[in-house]
């Protein structure tokens, strides 16, 4: 069965409906309103973020520790943090290496329309890339990286450091 979705641009996509429930967002929503013809208003996605979303579903459509996420979430919770990390890196494929070696503005749209439509594995893949954009660089490499202005006064900032001294490697 097909759901339709409609983008922020109003384009209407359709997907299978076993693919994009994926998304907590959308199987809430269908779980309320049931089988509609009627398209789904997904109004802080774009077209070509939506697309590449449904990309990702459908890649990962017959991968049981994608689907439904959340329900596994209060096991890795009582899991040590670098424990969940590892399993996350380890269960990535080459899709999933590729599928975020784009743009900032792209990565960062999928990051808001992962968190939007509730697709977890895809927001700890995208949040995942981010963190590798940071590590092992200095503040002002990080602030160059993502276009951040320190809004920082001199005497402000060196607090900071004096205060997260024990961070630095």
């Amino acid at each position: 069965m097909l759901i339709n979705l409609m983008t922020a641009e109003g384009a209407v996509i359709g997907v299978e409906r076993d693919i994009i429930e994926q998304s907590g967002t959308i199987r809430n929503i269908l779980s309320d309103v049931g089988s509609t013809d009627k398209p789904i208003p997904i109004p802080n996605v774009s077209g070509p973020i939506l697309t590449k979303i449904i990309d990702y579903c459908r890649h990962h459509r017959n991968d049981p520790t994608r689907r439904h996420a959340r329900e596994s979430n209060a096991l890795e919770e009582s899991d040590s943090s670098d424990a969940a990390i590892q399993r996350a890196i380890e269960q990535m494929d080459e899709f999933d290496h590729q599928f975020c070696r784009v743009d900032q503005g792209t990565l960062f749209d999928i990051i808001l329309a992962a968190n939007f439509l509730d697709i977890q594995p895809l927001l700890d893949l995208a949040g995942y890339t981010v963190a590798n954009m940071m590590k092992g660089k200095s503040v002002e490499e990080i602030r160059s990286t993502f276009n951040i202005k320190n809004d920082f006064t001199a005497e402000e900032e060196e607090e900071v450091l004096k205060e997260n001294a024990w961070c630095e490697n």
